[in-house]
């Protein structure tokens, strides 16, 4: 059976995965570009073309943001991944964050209570929009997938959905040594959960921290 995965999720030190006060010009929130200032200089992200390409990267951040894609047929994201809206779609030109060529360049089903046509984009990505719990919602991902894995893209809630329903094989969190304080915290409902999990930590010369958590009980 394929994998379900979750790769360059990043969480501050105190465990939130994105700021408060999230809005259009703010993805992320009042955490603005910290979380991800490490992925956005490594070799991965610079051949996406994504906003914020500086030099400096580092081996070891290289190495881990490079696993993204190596095996993978679908996304899952969250609604608020796609895009900031809430409610019924009052504006189904609203193509996502991700521009017209959008990064994923597979199909990618968006969790929302309100399902809308499939979205056709450049690049062979399209947007399939599902309301799904994590199950039924890994179903037809799958289908879509072939034998190729599953990434679970975010955003902190679906991740963490995911998680709680015990559907994640391979989970890849950086640590980012950086502290919020509020907004959205990944780790809340998932006591225990490192009992799941073989975790191993690889330390960064840019400051962060990669944990790899691999399932003990593979299905």
């Amino acid at each position: 059976m394929s994998l379900v995965r979750v790769h360059n999720f990043s969480v501050s030190l105190d465990g939130f995965g994105t700021g408060a006060d999230q809005s259009l010009d703010a993805p992320f929130g009042h955490a603005g570009s910290r979380l991800v200032d490490w992925a956005v200089t490594t070799r991965t992200f610079r051949e996406m073309g994504l906003p914020g390409d500086t030099p400096g990267s580092v081996g070891v951040d290289d190495a881990f943001a490079g696993r993204w894609g190596a095996g993978v047929g679908v996304e899952i994201m969250g609604r608020n991944k796609f895009g900031p809206q809430r409610g019924p779609w009052t504006d189904e030109e609203w193509k996502g964050w991700w521009g017209d060529d959008p990064v994923f360049h597979t199909p990618v089903v968006v969790l929302t209570h309100h399902p809308r046509p499939v979205l056709e984009m450049a690049g062979g990505t399209t947007f399939h929009f599902v309301d799904a719990e994590p199950v039924a919602a890994l179903e037809h991902a799958r289908a879509l997938a072939g034998d190729l894995d599953v990434r679970i893209g975010g955003g902190v809630d679906t991740v963490r959905q995911f998680l709680r329903a015990d559907l994640v094989d391979h989970l890849h969190v950086v640590v980012v040594p950086v502290v919020l304080g509020r907004g959205e915290r990944l780790w809340d409902g998932l006591e225990g959960l490192e009992t799941r999990f073989e975790i191993e930590t690889t330390p960064s010369p840019s400051g962060v921290v990669h944990l790899t958590c691999t399932r003990r009980d593979p299905r």
